[in-house]
């Protein structure tokens, strides 16, 4: 089975970054620049995992998770961001993971793994 992860950032480069590491490591990646179109994907596609900025334009990334939370239920999602104070926020709990945005996905790409792992049986995106 392949896995797929959506990207929602609002940010092009940050999108076109995630979605060539994530694909390197044999993921399907979905992308979207807020969360209106995140939820157009996510009522189309087979969504393995989340990751969503918290900072998007015009919207909160905490609002789009606590939506994504209550339309699934079950798809997990990794915050990530720039900023490493909204850990403290109460909102942030729902999210399955929390990576802090640095020039190295390592961390990213091992939460994404992870959290594949632990809910789908392997890390293994193919």
């Amino acid at each position: 089975m392949r896995y797929s992860v959506l990207v929602v950032d609002d940010e092009d480069s940050i999108r076109a970054l995630y979605r060539a590491e994530l694909e390197d490591e044999g993921y399907t990646v979905y992308c979207a620049s807020d969360g209106r179109s995140a939820f157009k994907i996510l009522d189309t596609e087979t969504i393995h995992v989340v990751v969503l900025d918290i900072k998007l334009r015009g919207e909160s990334g905490l609002q789009v998770l606590q939506e994504i939370v209550r339309r699934t239920g079950e798809i997990p999602v990794i915050l990530s961001t720039a900023y490493g104070s909204y850990k403290d926020d109460f909102s942030s709990w729902l999210a399955d993971a929390y990576v802090v945005k640095s020039s190295s996905l390592d961390e990213l790409k091992q939460q994404v793994s992870r959290i594949i792992g632990r809910r789908y049986g392997t890390g293994s995106p193919n």
